[in-house]
């Protein structure tokens, strides 16, 4: 069976009776637009696509790993803003021959990462391509606050990180290199693990900027550098290899600190806080912001790769 033989709107009910609608959820598919709560009279919104042969690939990862990531890459978006997420729209342009059951199931994986955070899937759309593509457009709530934007950093802060970084990188090139093992990094990169609710606590500690590292830190850090106009410093010793992390980079030859410092992927949260400010749970420091300006490790430039650019580097 294929997605022509159920056609669009038998597929539409297929992967809509597959959702759970939240509390923010006033009204979900089956309209021109669905109803989201916006208590705060505010929404924060964002948007990421998911190109196959770039972004994800069907014989690495399942239609359930996938819609985890498309989730993931969009909520730990929001939970930078220092947002609650609350909802996602989802956009699928897929090939005639696709079977329906994985469109099925990357349903599942979308609405199961949306309702780690308590949001939903509320609408979305749906149309032949002959690539397959995700697009995912989420939405949250800043409950009161201030959005945490990349702007505010000043010389003096603390840099700090939520999550992992690394892992996901370390276990695209495990695939990359055609194995399958360890799996704990394979596993991190067909589904990661995001520190949603570090976001909002930040934002309650009184982040003065904040970034979802997608792209490798050293890149997305250099956004929050350029937007606030100073110099980010890192120390290496700040971050650990995990042994599985070790042994790998050893078999495969790539020093483990490009995964860590230029990998993406794992959506880890960066931010910037006050010196005198109490680090939240789950946050640990990781450098210094100085006047000046780009990013250093341990005072000086860094010589290898700083990052992932979507229009030179491909999942191949």
């Amino acid at each position: 069976m294929t997605v022509t033989d159920v056609g669009e709107f038998g597929l539409i009910d297929r992967v809509t009776a597959r959702l759970a609608q939240g509390q923010s959820c006033l009204l979900g598919p089956g309209d021109d637009g669905a109803v989201v709560a916006a208590p705060d009279r505010r929404v924060v919104a964002s948007t990421d696509v998911l190109v196959e042969g770039r972004h994800f690939r069907r014989d690495w990862s399942a239609a359930r790993d996938v819609g985890h990531r498309a989730a993931a890459a969009n909520l730990a978006d929001i939970a930078a803003m220092g947002a609650i997420p609350t909802a996602l729209l989802v956009a699928l342009c897929m090939p005639a021959e696709l079977d329906p059951a994985w469109a099925e199931e990357l349903a599942d994986g979308l609405g199961a990462e949306a309702a780690l955070v308590g949001a939903s899937v509320v609408g979305g759309d749906m149309s032949a391509s002959p690539t397959l593509t995700i697009a995912v457009t989420a939405l949250g709530d800043l409950a009161g606050r201030p959005p945490v934007v990349r702007s505010g950093a000043r010389p003096g802060d603390v840099v700090a990180l939520a999550g992992r970084t690394g892992w996901a990188a370390a276990g695209y090139t495990v695939l990359s290199r055609g194995f399958r093992t360890p799996r704990l990094l394979v596993e991190a990169f067909r589904r990661p693990e995001v520190p949603y609710a570090a976001g909002p606590a930040a934002a309650a500690a009184g982040a003065t900027a904040m970034i979802d590292v997608s792209d490798g830190l050293l890149a997305d850090l250099g956004h929050v550098a350029a937007a606030s106009g100073v110099a980010i410093d890192l120390s290496r010793e700040a971050f650990e290899v995990p042994r599985q992390m070790r042994d790998a980079a050893a078999a495969l030859g790539v020093d483990p600190y490009t995964w860590i410092l230029a990998g993406g992927d794992d959506h880890a949260l960066a931010a910037t806080f006050p010196p005198d400010a109490a680090l939240p749970d789950g946050w640990r420091p990781v450098g210094r912001v100085a006047a000046g300006a780009g990013v250093t490790v341990d005072g000086a430039g860094y010589d290898g790769p700083r990052g992932w650019d979507h229009f030179r580097r491909t999942a191949e």
